[in-house]
């Protein structure tokens, strides 16, 4: 087994190799490696250390199989704090990444030489803690102290370039990191020069630590560790010296790291990188897809097409007319001028996209040669139906067939083919060419290599994407339906839509429920709940106030007014004046006689109500696991990412007093609140919903 340090003798240089593949995370045997290497360096009589990575990167980080264990001997913190101690010069030469650990390991060497390819930063908020090995105490002394904030608060990586320039590291020099390492420390001893640790630095000039820490709970939406990492870089400038300032650091990062939000984040970590991976699919081949036909150039087609053109796939858009292509081409153009803009494609490749990589058509011919096509027309079973007709009559054998659909039931859409095994749901997120989350909705006659093509079609768009079961909203929008319920029937009961958005944007939502309505359009719900209304069960409730919104041309954002009013020039709305007379209205049709609803108990209605139809939804089989559903509220409806997602909420809150509040609210409307069977089964027998994502492994 090759050693995870190779400690190599050049001259008076003592070099430390680091080969733990893929990303050299910072493991234990890293942690001994680099340990034994600079104590031997020093018995030995060398005068210089030099610290770099073989392979593809300097050290990424922590090792993830590590994550939620305690730290073996040396932890990360004393082995920074011994390299720094060193009494020979240490330098770091870095390249690919250094984040995390490994920025906090290049800082606790004395000089720092990097390629200019490389990157670095403590992205450590986003797993719901700070750096915790002197990184917000080093950082701010050689940064600056606004520098360190920007960079530590927000996780970003910043290029080498960006790096010199804050002066995290001293110089960028083209080369491999052995040879430019090796270069850089041989000059640094025949210049004499001195060891530097960071750690004898002048503490960084103090901010307004209190006004900043404000300002970046704020913006994190209620999320704890870019807050609490503002505290840590004070302790930077106000500690009386800098073990006082690690102690502090030190005590910060164990609080956050017995808190549930580090646990919701760290959730979300893992089940991203585990949702796509599905054990019936290991050993099954996608079919090639190189080009990709897409029905109609709307608002979602449009953003499908982008999507697929920044991939790297020529695309066939069909339109019913010349006006409607032009238009289509439009959206496109507008689209892939964002990307332009932000420096996602070049100039070059823009115009290739455009007049090379995309064809629009009026007629269904034009799709002979696709091999995949995604239709994004009206949610209309009829409509849909007629062309998927037209896609088996003009789609060469084994294309697949997708629907982009919301709702519709994929094997009635399928059964107008003669190819139901070729047909799956492909359900976009608009904007689709921004929004990560696909569901891929498996129908019952769907072939596997069909449903793996679906997955890599995902992977190379860039989308997190979830399998799901056939039925009305999938996962995503099924379970949307009933927690949007529940703040409607909230409504009718005497809350305000206004107080129910605050409540829901203070947990961590970016928009509430009813703001979230305006933007997507009230019509389209509308539609949905007069295309249900025949089959609606008698025994459940039905709000009003809504639809009277609709039947007054007030859709939303789109017409100026919905819930809000929203004027020209002006960011976000103000409430409309006349959704209370609409409510009004609709209590007194109902005979409701208002109440008045605390903010806590909007909060637990709305999380009882999505995690009770969550749990139906696994219980179901329409997702196979509760980290499936989470990943579909992180990325396709804003859930706040550091609770982890509905169900890793639900754990922590304790299923069994989800269930108990559930059952009181089923006192007062038994068919809406009927507990999941799911649900109730974990609480008899005493487990949790991370049970099934382990035993689902």
């Amino acid at each position: 087994m090759t050693e995870a340090i190779v400690y190599e003798r050049i001259g008076d240089i003592a070099v430390l190799a680091a080969q733990n593949p893929p990303v050299n995370a910072l493991g234990i045997d890293v942690r001994r490696g680099l340990l034994a290497g600079i104590e031997r360096a020093e018995t030995e009589g060398a005068r210089a250390v030099l610290i770099y990575g073989e392979g593809r990167t300097y050290f990424a980080g922590a090792d993830i199989r590590e994550f939620g264990k305690p730290m073996e001997e040396p932890g990360l913190p004393d082995l920074c704090n011994r390299i720094e101690a060193a009494k020979l010069i240490v330098v770091s030469a870095l390249h690919g990444t250094a984040l995390g650990g490994g920025l906090e390991v290049a800082l606790s060497s004395h000089y720092r030489i990097a390629v200019p390819g490389a990157k670095m930063g403590l992205p450590e908020v986003h797993l719901g803690i700070i750096p915790g090995a002197g990184g917000t105490q080093r950082l701010p002394r050689v940064a600056g102290t606004e520098a360190a904030l920007e960079m530590i608060t927000t996780g970003r990586h910043v290029a080498a370039t960006e790096a010199f320039d804050k002066g995290v590291i001293d110089r960028i020099a083209e080369g491999n990191p052995r040879e430019v390492g090796l270069a850089y420390t041989q000059e640094l001893l025949e210049q004499n020069a001195p060891r530097r640790p960071i750690c004898d630095m002048p503490a960084p000039e103090p901010v307004d630590f209190d006004a900043t820490y404000e300002r970046v709970l704020a913006r994190g939406r209620g999320q704890l560790s870019p807050a609490i990492a503002v505290r840590a870089v004070q302790a930077a400038c106000e500690a009386p010296s800098f073990l006082d300032g690690v102690r502090q650091e030190r005590e910060l990062f164990m609080k956050l790291m017995q808190s549930d939000q580090r646990q919701g984040l760290i959730h979300a970590f893992f089940s991203e990188r585990a949702v796509s991976k599905l054990p019936e699919l290991a050993d099954v081949t996608p079919r090639d897809i190189a080009a990709m036909g897409v029905i109609g150039g709307g608002t979602m087609g449009a953003g499908i097409a982008t999507a697929a053109l920044m991939a790297g796939l020529s695309v066939v858009l069909i339109e019913r007319d010349e006006a409607a292509s032009v238009a289509a081409r439009e959206r496109i153009e507008g689209n892939l001028k964002g990307a332009l803009k932000r420096g996602k494609i070049s100039q070059s490749h823009f115009d290739a996209i455009l007049n090379e990589a995309l064809e629009l058509a009026t007629n269904y011919a034009a799709l002979s040669q696709v091999d995949l096509v995604v239709e994004a027309v009206f949610e209309d079973m009829d409509v849909k139906r007629d062309v998927f007709a037209a896609l088996d009559e003009h789609c060469k054998p084994g294309a697949i067939l997708a629907s982009n659909t919301s709702y519709l039931d994929i094997n009635d859409i399928a059964a107008a083919t003669r190819r139901p095994s070729d047909v799956i749901g492909l359900h976009f997120f608009s904007p689709a060419h921004v929004m990560k989350l696909l569901e891929v909705v498996v129908a019952d006659q769907t072939a596997p290599d069909v449903v793996a093509t679906g997955f890599a079609l995902g992977k190379r768009l860039k989308k997190t994407s979830v399998r799901s079961g056939v039925c009305d909203g999938f996962i995503g929008n099924r379970i949307m339906n009933s927690y949007r319920k529940a703040a409607d029937y909230m409504v009718l009961d005497g809350a305000s839509p206004y107080q129910i958005d605050r409540v829901m944007t203070g947990f961590g939502f970016a928009m509430g429920p009813f703001a979230v309505a305006d933007l997507a359009g009230l019509d389209i719900g509308w539609a949905a709940r007069k295309r249900r209304a025949p089959t609606l069960d008698p025994r459940e409730r039905v709000v009003h106030f809504s639809d009277m919104l609709c039947e007054g041309g007030d859709f939303g954002q789109k017409t100026g007014r919905g819930f809000y009013v929203y004027e020209e020039g002006k960011r976000g709305g103000t409430p409309n004046p006349q959704v209370a007379e609409y409510i009004e209205r609709d209590q007194r049709d109902q005979g409701v006689t208002p109440q008045v609803f605390a903010n806590d108990e909007v909060l637990r209605r709305y999380m009882c109500a999505m995690v009770n139809e969550a749990a139906k939804v696994v219980g179901e089989g329409i997702a196979r696991r509760p980290l499936d559903v989470d990943m579909v509220l992180l990325f396709g409806y804003g859930f706040p990412r550091f609770w982890g997602g509905p169900l890793k909420w639900a754990d922590l809150q304790g299923l069994d007093s989800i269930l108990k509040d559930i059952r009181r609210y089923a006192k007062e409307d038994a068919f809406f609140w009927q507990p999941a069977p799911l649900l109730e089964q974990l609480v008899a027998e005493g487990r949790s919903f991370d049970d099934l994502n382990k035993e689902a492994r």
